[in-house]
C-alpha cells in the first residue's frame, strides 16, 4: 500500500514539473513578460517561488522512468545550445552601467538616455546567483546574424536636449562603463525568452548539479547523464562586452578638454566552425555633446574564423600574469613552512611539557618529603581539574555558533571542491547559487554539532538551540543585506535583490535549511550527547588567581588571530582583487591549500593559547578558544579598511556600504568558522590531556 501510495506521489510531482516547464506561458499574464525585472508580476513570483519545490522533490524521489526522460530532455538541451547555422540571429543584450571606480554600484543600461530601436524589448531572466549579482539582460534589437559581416548599421537615432547631455556628462565625469552580452544560442536561451522568471529554477537546477555530481557515487541514469552533459551546460554562459560610455578628449580651445560620447560600437566576433568563441568590442566615432545636436547610432559586425577550441573559449577572460605570478606561489610556500614550523613546534613544546607533567603527577611511592615539596610546587593545568569541563556560560549561543562554524568549514571545503572540479567560475553567479544550496544541505551538519555539544553539557533549553542554531547565520546575513536593499532601492540600483528572488531564498531556508539544521540537532543529541567527561565536575567552582596582563583571556584571543591571519593575508589580496577590480577568479587550488592551512594553523594555536590558560589556572577556556580562533577575522576587516584606502578608488555612500556591508558579511562567516575550528580543536586537546591523569 505504502509503495503504491509512493508511486503515485511521485509519478505526479514528475507529471507537475514536465506540465509546468511546457506549458507556464500559457498561463502567463501578459504583465509578466512587460514587467520590470525589480518588481515581478504576481503570476512570475508565484512561478519563481513555486517551481523550486518540485524539483527538490525531483531530486530526491527521481527513480528510472522520470530520470530517463529527463536525461534525454536534458542531453538535447546540451547538445542543440552548441549548433549555429549561417544567418542564425545572435542576439546582443545589454546588462548594465555604473561608475567603473564602484564595481557595485550598476543600474539598468537604458537608465542613460540612450535610444534603442524598439519597443517592449525581451528581458533574460537569470538564475538565482545571477539575479542577486544584480543583472538585468535586455534585447539590444541590435540585427546580427551568425557569419555575415555588417559593414554599418543603424541601431536608432539620438536627439540630444539640455537634460540628457546633463546626464551624458554626469556619466562620462564618473567614468561609467557598461556591459553586454553575446548569447550563445540555446534550447535554454530560447525557453528564457517564452517562459521568463521560471528559468531562476532550471537555473539553479543545473547549478545543483555540481553538487549532486560531487556528493554521489550512484548510478542512476539521471546523474550518470547529468554528468555527461554538465561541461556542456557550462557552454550556455553567454559572452560578455564591455565598453566606456564616453571620454574626456583634449580640446586646444580649453584647458579642461571635451567630453565626447561614444556613437559606434565596433564588434568583431571570432567563431570556429558553428561556435562562437570570442566577442570583442571597441568604440568608436566620439561625438561632442551639445544641447540639439542629432545623430545616429550606429554598429558593425566582423566574424573572424579561428582554430581556439570551445573548450578553451573563457580562457581570454583569466588574468594567469596576476593569478599565477610567483609571490602566489612564493606565498603558499611560505604559509607551508609557517605550518611545518608551527606544528612542529607545538608538538614538541606539549610533548615534552606534558609528558613531564604525567610523570611527576602519576608517582604513587614517594616520600613524604618528595610528596609535600610536589604539592607545593603543583600548579598549572592539574589544579583544575575538576574545573575544567564545567558547562561555559551561555551554553546556547556557544553551541549554535560552533555548529554553524562546522557548517560552514565543510561548506567551503565544499563549494572549493566543486569549484575546482565544475569550473563554476565560467557561469554568472554560479558561485552564489552553489553557496546557498550547498549551505542548504548541509544544515543537518550544524544541528548535528551543536545538538551533541549541548547535550553532553547538560543543556535543557532544545527549542531554543534549535532555532537559534537554525536562525543565527541566515538572519546575521539578512539584517547586513536588508539594510543594503534599502540603500540600493533608495539609489535605484540593480543590486537591489527582487522580491521574487527573496521569496526563492526564503523557501529554500524554510523548506530545506531550516528542517536539516532541527534533524541534525535531534540527531545529534540522542547519537552523540552523552557526557564522557573524563573528570568530574566539582560542585564548588575553584577561584581563579590573578595573572599577568598577558595571560588575560582578551589577550589570548587578541594574539591568537595573528598567525593564522598571516597564513592568508597573501591570498586575501587575490580575493579581494577579484571581488572589487573584475578579476575573475579561477586559482580555486591555491584556495585549497590556503584553506587546509587555515584550519591547521588555526587549531595549532589555539591549543597553545588554551594550554597558556589552563596553566594560568583558568578554566574559561571554551569562549576563549572560540574567540582566539575568530579574532582571525578580525584582522581581515582590518586589512579590508587598508585594501579600500590603498588598493581602490571607490567613492559615494553606495559603494561604501556595500564594500563593508558585504565585507562585514565575509568576516563574520570567517569568524564563526575560524571559532568553531578552534574551539573543536582545544576540546580534543583538553579531553586528550586529562584523560591520562588521576581525577579523584
Amino acid at each position: 500500500m505504502s509503495s503504491s501510495v509512493f508511486s503515485t506521489v511521485r509519478s505526479t510531482l514528475s507529471l507537475f514539473v514536465v506540465v509546468f516547464i511546457f506549458f507556464s506561458p500559457v498561463f502567463a499574464s501578459e504583465s509578466d513578460h512587460k514587467s520590470k525585472h525589480f518588481w515581478l508580476g504576481s503570476d512570475a513570483l508565484c512561478r519563481q517561488s513555486l517551481l523550486v519545490i518540485p524539483y527538490f522533490c525531483n531530486i530526491f524521489m527521481l527513480r528510472f522512468s522520470t530520470s530517463k526522460v529527463l536525461c534525454k530532455f536534458y542531453q538535447f538541451s546540451s547538445w542543440y545550445s552548441l549548433q549555429y547555422q549561417p544567418d542564425d540571429p545572435v542576439t546582443l543584450w545589454v546588462n548594465k552601467v555604473g561608475p567603473y571606480n564602484n564595481p557595485q554600484e550598476t543600474y539598468n543600461y537604458y537608465s542613460l538616455p540612450f535610444c534603442h530601436p524598439g519597443t517592449n524589448p525581451a528581458h533574460k531572466w537569470g538564475g538565482l546567483g545571477e539575479v542577486l549579482g544584480g543583472n538585468e539582460l535586455i534585447d539590444s534589437q541590435i540585427d546580427i546574424k551568425f557569419q555575415k559581416n555588417v559593414e554599418k548599421g543603424t541601431i536608432c537615432q539620438l536627439e540630444l536636449d539640455e537634460a540628457k547631455v546633463r546626464e551624458f556628462k554626469d556619466a562620462i565625469e564618473n567614468s561609467y562603463w557598461f556591459e553586454f552580452f553575446m548569447e550563445t544560442k540555446g534550447f535554454l536561451s530560447a525557453l528564457q525568452k517564452s517562459y521568463g522568471p521560471l528559468l531562476v529554477a532550471w537555473d539553479t537546477f543545473i547549478d545543483m548539479g555540481y553538487f549532486v555530481r560531487a556528493l554521489t557515487l550512484s548510478s542512476w541514469p539521471f546523474f550518470s547523464c547529468h554528468v555527461s552533459a554538465l561541461r556542456n551546460a557550462e557552454s550556455l554562459d553567454d559572452l560578455p562586452l564591455w565598453g566606456f560610455v564616453g571620454e574626456l578628449h583634449p580640446d586646444r580651445n580649453s584647458d579642461n578638454g571635451k567630453l565626447v560620447l561614444y556613437t559606434h560600437k565596433n564588434i568583431i566576433i571570432k567563431y570556429n566552425k558553428d561556435q562562437i568563441i570570442h566577442v570583442n568590442l571597441t568604440q568608436e566615432s566620439p561625438k561632442p555633446l551639445e544641447a540639439g545636436r542629432i545623430f545616429d547610432l550606429t554598429y558593425s559586425i566582423k566574424w573572424i574564423p579561428t582554430n581556439v577550441t570551445f573548450a578553451r573559449r573563457f580562457d581570454v577572460y583569466l588574468d594567469y600574469p596576476f593569478f599565477e605570478h610567483q609571490i602566489h606561489w612564493f606565498s603558499v610556500f611560505n604559509s607551508f613552512m609557517m605550518v611545518i614550523f608551527l606544528t612542529g613546534l607545538v608538538s614538541m613544546i606539549l610533548m615534552r611539557t606534558l609528558r613531564n607533567d604525567y610523570a611527576k603527577y602519576a608517582r604513587e611511592d614517594d616520600d613524604l618529603e618528595t610528596l609535600e615539596r610536589d604539592v607545593s610546587e603543583e600548579s598549572g593545568w592539574k589544579l583544575v581539574h575538576g574545573d575544567v569541563f564545567r558547562p561555559p556560560y551561555n551554553l546556547v549561543l556557544l553551541s549554535a555558533v560552533v555548529g554553524t562554524g562546522a557548517q560552514l568549514a565543510l561548506l567551503v571545503l565544499l563549494v572549493i571542491l566543486l569549484a575546482i572540479v565544475g569550473t563554476l567560475y565560467v557561469g554568472r553567479g554560479a558561485i552564489v547559487t552553489t553557496f546557498i544550496l550547498c549551505y542548504a544541505f548541509t544544515s543537518f551538519i550544524s544541528g548535528y554539532v551543536s545538538g551533541g555539544m549541548y547535550s553532553r553539557n547538560g543543556g535543557k533549553s532544545w527549542i531554543k538551540s534549535m532555532i537559534l542554531t537554525a536562525c543565527l547565520f541566515p538572519f546575521m546575513c539578512f539584517g547586513i543585506g536588508f539594510i543594503l536593499n534599502t540603500v540600493a532601492i533608495f539609489y535605484g540600483s540593480l543590486a537591489a535583490i527582487p522580491f521574487g528572488t527573496m521569496v526563492v531564498v526564503f523557501v529554500i531556508w524554510a523548506f530545506i535549511s531550516f528542517p536539516l539544521a532541527l534533524l541534525g540537532t535531534v540527531v545529534g543529541r540522542n547519537w552523540s550527547g552523552a557526557p564522557n567527561n573524563p573528570c568530574r565536575v566539582k560542585t564548588i567552582p575553584r577561584p581563579i588567581p590573578e595573572k599577568k596582563w598577558y595571560l588575560t583571556p582578551s589577550v589570548v584571543s587578541l594574539m591568537g588571530g595573528l598567525l593564522p591571519f598571516g597564513s592568508i593575508f597573501i591570498e586575501m589580496y587575490f580575493i579581494f582583487t577579484s571581488f572589487w577590480n573584475y578579476k575573475v577568479y579561477y586559482v580555486y587550488g591555491f584556495m585549497l591549500l590556503v584553506f587546509l592551512i587555515l584550519i591547521i594553523v588555526t587549531v595549532c594555536v589555539t591549543i597553545v593559547g588554551t594550554y597558556f590558560l589552563l596553566n594560568a589556572e583558568n578554566y574559561h577556556w571554551q569562549w576563549t578558544s572560540f574567540f582566539s580562533a575568530a579574532s582571525t577575522a578580525v584582522y581581515v576587516y582590518l586589512y579590508s579598511v587598508y585594501y579600500y584606502h590603498v588598493k581602490t578608488k571607490m567613492s559615494g555612500f553606495f559603494q561604501t556600504s556595500f564594500y563593508f556591508g558585504y565585507t562585514l558579511m565575509f568576516c563574520l562567516g570567517l569568524g564563526i568558522l575560524c571559532g568553531a575550528v578552534g574551539y573543536l580543536g582545544s576540546n580534543l586537546f583538553v579531553r586528550r590531556i586529562y584523560r591520562n591523569i588521576k581525577c579523584d
